[in-house]
């Protein structure tokens, strides 16, 4: 191919088209099936299966082949938040649900829901559920008899031997849902679903969630004034949260209220059930525990089976609390500087490894990644009474899921893309077929662990540079909490290296708060947001440069999304001694403005001292000196994102303005957390170098700008 970098990392959403993901292994190990669009630049996601014996792959749902659909994508709202929490960024079928035999799936396509065998010859059948077309997460139930759906907040049941729907439950009113996640949760404790099937398919444990506490917010559209804006309930922090309970309810429509002090624990954090039983946890709302209920299906009474508490905060680890077949509850436990896992009294793991995720369990065998080392994440299988055994190689990302013998391994490294292979007991390795772009750049990455801190970063030079010559630096570190961008894998360095590629030495560098590195190293921005990441980017940058001496320390940028927005602007602003540029997108400027979960969990309560020291604001609104001049900055911010609202990047620009401090704000008209949007991707990237070149004096012809309409 061949367009641009830029080109195709918009039209290939950063090289994720054409990936296979999505992985359910059939119980006894025969088949897979997963997700993939049929190449590397459509955006349109295909279910697909796979023969574990023979590795021959067959395609059962291709949206563009299923008849009556739009031509072009109808999501209901509620589908569209969905995906914008999990930052899906692809269409068709991006989801499904298998029955326990995984012989038939049920996913929805524009709002409608369909089925299809796995088994024989795909039969893709839409379903008649009364003329409902805003469905949201079928879910097909373990025995295969029944889909539950959610469609205007309320949760129904479709019988698919009579052809019968019903609704199971229906809302008390405009701000009830039933079977919905809440924003926060949703958002911040990965928890994305609102109903679970009992394993018998008799019953369904509901989330009800009442956001009438939680303050009504408008995201509008400056660009069709005519447009009503809509209206979102937001938790900013410190402000109520939305008021969650459970129900149990049976087909047949009785119901039983789940029993918990939710006045003292106000977040469910997780829900399954088991062949145990209904398994949660909830937190209290300054999260220093967590609380594992049992719950009684027959009176929805529940009972404490294990609390764990720590004065700063409990991390909610995916995939835990579960059990075994044998009830061994299995969760993770912070101790001796390591997050380790255990199986009721029994550790499954020791200091050597920082558990990030259990993937599942089967009978007594527990599947979860963890951390030899902060850069990788290996997959592991282990049980009690034995040690872990390494079930990928321990440098790079893997991640996985088993069943009948049979395990789909996910993988990349430095060297290699992600891709995905059957493995079974007999000896049998199939590859899954990938169709993603090769971008055609090869990162190049040296990795580090720079100061006494040992801080893992990743240094980039220009393609072809001559040892001697002055380089202007550019950081571009996400920074925050609960993600990493210095790991051993091939695809995070893309952008860095293009822009490295336009004259810079690229660092980038996770700092204290970012996972694998314990949980000591996590908690150490508690009640500061600001100052711990802040001084491990420079700490950081003056290591670089003293193993590279080729680094100008006078032309020095930093760029960031996100939280890394947010650390980009206050890079330029605190410390324009070190930082002659930055470009900060999508910045959370003013901790208020951010979610109750994620933000009282660093800094507490708002009013105290951890906001302020936290704040861009304040920072912005210091006339720059002699001493501390200002820096050019460009803020980017989408107008249709409910995640980081746009009022962030209008206070921070209001302050600058009042304090005399130039700046470029680039809005993003219908640009959301996610830019998805194909042209506005690629300039972004275009824009952001050139910004970059002229802020740091880098000579050179700009890369043109995609002038498509």
């Amino acid at each position: 191919m061949t367009d641009s970098f830029p080109r195709l990392h918009a039209r290939t959403r950063r090289f994720s088209l054409g990936v296979p993901r999505g992985f359910t292994v059939a119980p006894d190990g025969s088949r897979v099936v997963f997700l993939r669009s049929r190449s590397g630049t459509d955006p349109v996601t295909c279910l697909w299966s796979i023969d574990a014996r023979t590795g021959v792959e067959r395609l059962l749902v291709d949206p563009a082949e299923v008849p009556g659909l739009p031509g072009e994508e109808d999501l209901p709202a509620a589908e569209r938040a969905r995906r914008e929490r999990v930052r899906e960024q692809a269409g068709g079928v991006v989801g499904y649900t298998c029955d326990d035999a995984v012989e038939r799936a049920v996913f929805a396509l524009s709002g409608r829901p369909f089925t299809v065998s796995l088994t024989g010859e795909p039969d893709v059948r839409p379903l008649d559920v009364g003329g409902i077309e805003a469905v949201v997460d079928p879910r097909i139930d373990p025995t295969g008899q029944r889909i539950a759906f959610v469609a205007e907040r309320a949760l129904h049941l479709h019988e698919l031997a009579g052809g019968s729907t019903t609704a199971l439950l229906t809302p008390e009113g405009d701000d009830v849902s039933y079977g919905l996640p809440d924003f926060a949760a949703a958002e911040e404790m990965s928890r994305t679903r609102g109903f679970w099937w009992s394993p018998d398919g008799a019953a369904l444990l509901v989330a009800r969630v009442d956001e009438s506490p939680v303050s009504r917010w408008y995201i509008a559209d400056p660009a069709h004034p005519d447009r009503v804006p809509a209206e979102v309930r937001y938790p900013a922090a410190g402000t109520p949260n939305a008021a969650v309970g459970l129900e149990i309810v049976t087909t047949g429509g009785a119901r039983t209220p789940v029993t918990w002090d939710t006045a003292g624990y106000e977040y469910l954090a997780t829900a399954r059930w088991d062949a145990h039983g209904p398994l949660l946890s909830v937190q209290p709302r300054d999260q220093s525990e967590v609380l594992v209920l049992a719950v009684d299906p027959r009176t929805g009474a529940t009972t404490a089976l294990h609390s764990q508490t720590d004065p700063v905060w409990v991390e909610n680890v995916p995939g835990v609390p579960a059990r075994t077949a044998s009830g061994a509850l299995v969760r993770a436990v912070d101790d001796g500087g390591a997050r380790r896992l255990v199986a009721g009294d029994t550790e499954l793991t020791g200091p050597e490894l920082q558990v990030r995720e259990v993937l599942g369990i089967d009978g007594e065998t527990v599947l979860f990644r963890a951390s030899p080392e902060p850069t990788s994440v290996a997959l592991y299988s282990v049980e009690p009474g034995a040690g872990p055994v390494a079930l990928s190689p321990t440098a790079g990302l893997h991640s996985g899921t088993a069943a009948g013998g049979t395990l789909v391994r996910i993988s990349q490294d430095l060297d290699t893309a992600p891709h995905a292979e059957l493995l079974t007991t007999d000896g049998a390795v199939h590859p899954v077929t990938g169709h993603a772009v090769d971008p055609g750049l090869t990162p190049a990455v040296a990795l580090h662990a720079f100061g006494e801190r040992e801080l893992r970063s990743a240094v980039l030079l220009p393609t072809g540079h001559v040892p001697g010559t002055p380089l202007p630096v550019l950081l571009d570190p996400y920074g925050g909490p609960h993600a990493q961008r210095v790991l051993q894998s091939r695809n995070a360095y893309l952008t860095s290296r293009w822009f490295a590629d336009h004259g810079f030495a690229v660092l980038v560098t996770d700092g204290r708060g970012s996972p694998g590195r314990g949980p000591e190293f996590e908690r150490a921005i508690h009640g500061d947001l600001a100052g711990p990441v802040l001084d491990d980017q420079v700490a950081a940058l003056h290591a670089a440069a003293q193993e590279y001496p080729d680094l100008d320390l006078t032309r020095v940028g930093i760029r960031g999304w996100s939280f890394g927005g947010y650390l980009a602007a206050l890079a330029v602003l605190r410390r324009p001694d070190v930082f002659h540029a930055g470009i900060a997108g999508a910045p959370v400027t003013d901790w208020t403005l951010y979610d109750t979960h994620y933000t009282e969990r660093y800094l507490g309560l708002p009013g105290g001292e951890p906001y302020r020291r936290s704040s861009v604001i304040d920072d912005a609104a210091i006339p720059p000196t002699e001493q501390a001049p200002h820096r050019p900055l460009m803020i980017v911010h989408g107008l249709a994102d409910d995640n980081v609202v746009a009022a962030h990047t209008l206070r921070l620009s209001s302050a600058l303005l009042a304090a005399g401090r130039p700046h470029q704000v680039l809005p993003l008209s219908g640009v959301t957390h996610m830019t998805p949007q194909e042209v506005v991707a690629e300039n972004l990237l275009l824009l952001q170098v050139r910004f970059l070149q002229e802020a740091l004096g880098i000579a050179g012809r700009f890369p043109p700008l995609n002038v498509r309409g």
